[in-house]
């Protein structure tokens, strides 16, 4: 797997962010601090926020890559979570922090894909509907859309989602990622759990994956491609694994290096034994 490293720039580089510094990393972009932390949102808050999206990345990768194991596994997804609503958002006042979206504009959601799918079809701007589950009732949500800040033509409403599951894994399944947060990781340990258990699927290659998971097995778009990108061609990477929304991004900064999209766990286990 890759990972990005988010810091605050020094006063050098945010006066002259286009010099090329030594301190400055390959492929290192500048952004507004509100980008990353958002008015409201705490340093603390993010990276919290950030572990608890690992940490159930780690339990759905597990999930995902047992049943193909042949595992009985006990997990059913209920919907996705909100874990964090930005402020001065449509969500504000109106979504709370372990509200359970179970529908968006009359369609089912069971996993975190499902709420990006009925998401699709909206423009900035549009209201939408959900049904929530709060303290174990129902209720009907109507509220607006803005442009997402990384792509203004998505449809965003200020919130934070995660797979909302009751997962119970038949076996121990451990993975220490350290101080690393976020969902991008839940291909990487599902295809390193596969390969862990005596299934050769790199097959000596040096493979570079990305992609969040759902307990489905979808693999979801992710942040901070064009970083990735760089490290993977720089870690003189064989192969690198995208979500399929990640391709054209991905591609732009590949150079020589392979880049190939995935859009479910078992379609990137195909990719690998036929590559």
């Amino acid at each position: 797997m890759v990972d990005i490293v988010v810091r605050k720039a020094s006063l050098l580089e945010w006066l002259l962010p286009h010099l090329h510094l030594p301190q400055i990393e390959d492929g290192a972009s500048l952004v507004p601090a509100e980008a990353v932390n958002p008015a409201g949102v705490s340093e603390g808050q993010r990276i919290q926020q950030s572990l608890n999206e690992m940490s159930q990345s780690q339990l759905v990768a597990a999930a995902v890559a047992l049943r193909y194991l042949g595992h009985k596994v006990n997990a059913k997804p209920d919907g996705a979570e909100v874990t964090l609503v930005f402020p001065n958002t449509p969500a504000t006042g109106k979504l709370e922090i372990g509200d359970v979206i179970i529908e968006a504009n009359g369609k089912p959601v069971e996993t975190t894909g499902d709420l990006r799918t009925a998401m699709e079809g909206v423009k900035p701007g549009e209201p939408v509907t959900f049904v929530v589950r709060r303290s174990g009732g129902r209720r009907d949500v109507r509220l607006g859309t803005q442009p997402d800040q990384q792509d203004p033509e998505r449809a965003v409403v200020g919130v934070l989602i995660e797979q909302s599951a009751d997962i119970h894994l038949p076996v121990n399944v451990r993975i220490n990622a350290g101080s690393i947060g976020g969902p991008s990781a839940g291909l990487a340990f599902a295809l390193d759990i596969v390969d862990e258990s005596g299934h050769d699927v790199d097959d000596g290659r040096r493979i570079v994956v990305t992609g969040a998971l759902d307990l489905n097995g979808r693999v979801e778009p992710i942040g901070g491609v064009k970083q990735k990108t760089i490290a993977a061609r720089e870690a003189h990477a064989d192969l690198f694994l995208v979500p399929d929304g990640n391709l054209a991004e991905a591609r732009r900064y590949a150079g020589s290096l392979d880049v190939l999209p995935v859009t479910t766990f078992r379609e990137a286990l195909s990719v690998l034994a036929k590559s």
